[in-house]
């Protein structure tokens, strides 16, 4: 566990000569990636979502795709298209930025339904399928997308299937003004996430994952994680509960939260921090038809309630 808590240590400081001020931001990033989850930034731009997601993939020396999504876009922009050789008279597929370790998918709600559809294969199965054949994908495997909350012209809200496919939704906000004056006065020497130096390899990251999965979770916090669970559901305040997957997917943060802080078991604190961003875009508040766009934020509220309202486990 020293060990552990030593290279994400190195790891969170290395990300952290970009991403000033925003601690909290690189450390659910990095638990996300811990866990084997995807993570879903919602911001308005110039904050650093795109700095996080290059400078978390440098760190690791990880293959690295941005995809800008628009309008015209289509599914075998992002997957990849069979190409006819005439000289070999066969096919060849020809991969697309999918195929990588760390995706970044830019303002994913400007692309139509049907290519945002194209990342749910590789998302829950890490597989692409094209003209019948499977391509899997490389692990490890993470989708980072953003979108801008302050702009609906042109923009397509992603589905509950999408949406439940991440595990985590998070903001990255506005820097403080120290932060900032730092920004403004240290400009030219400032660091790009292009000038980072890789502090970890991709087996170290592969075999952090698997330690997170002998993480021990005792039978008393699965009901911590039922009960919250189960009052989503029975809440007056909620349209749609969380799903199993959603319960599946906190555990797994939470076991991710406990490895990030260097213990080999999980305690209630690592559920009760994680549960705002990995549950609050998974339901559905009964205002949402009124005022789709503040969503998450009172779905936050509602889930904080939620959890001063059960007892925690001792």
């Amino acid at each position: 566990m020293t060990s552990a808590q030593e290279s994400i240590a190195r790891l969170s400081r290395n990300i952290e000569r970009v991403i000033i001020g925003k601690p909290d931001a690189v450390k659910l990033a990095i638990i996300a990636l811990l866990g084997q989850g995807h993570l879903l930034i919602e911001d308005v731009p110039g904050v650093g979502k795109t700095s996080l997601a290059k400078a978390l993939a440098k760190s690791l020396d990880l293959d690295f795709r941005r995809i800008q999504f628009t309008n015209d876009i289509l599914p075998a922009d992002i997957t990849g298209v069979s190409i006819y050789d005439h000289e070999e008279k066969r096919f060849h597929f020809q991969k697309g930025p999918l195929f990588a370790n760390i995706v970044l998918a830019d303002e994913i709600n400007r692309s139509t339904p049907r290519t945002q559809s194209a990342l749910l294969e590789a998302m829950n199965e890490k597989q692409v399928s094209v003209d019948n054949t499977t391509y899997p994908l490389d692990d490890p495997f993470m989708v980072i997308a953003t979108q801008n909350p302050t702009e609906s012209h042109g923009a397509y809200p992603l589905p509950e299937s999408q949406l439940d496919r991440f595990m985590m939704f998070i903001s990255m906000g506005y820097p403080s003004i120290e932060d900032e004056r730092w920004l403004l006065t240290r400009n030219p020497a400032r660091r790009s996430p292009a000038d980072l130096s890789p502090v970890l390899t991709r087996e170290d990251l592969l075999n952090l994952q698997r330690q997170v999965e002998a993480v021990n979770f005792e039978p008393i916090l699965v009901d911590y994680i039922l009960s919250i669970i189960s009052e989503t559901r029975n809440t007056d305040h909620l349209e749609l509960g969380v799903s199993p997957r959603g319960g599946l997917i906190l555990q797994q943060a939470a076991r991710a939260c406990a490895l990030f802080h260097g213990r080999d078991y999980c305690i209630p604190d690592d559920i009760k921090e994680l549960a705002v961003p990995v549950l609050a875009h998974r339901v559905i508040p009964k205002s949402h038809h009124r005022q789709p766009n503040r969503r998450t934020r009172d779905t936050a509220a509602i889930i904080t309630n939620i959890l001063d309202n059960i007892e925690i486990p001792v």
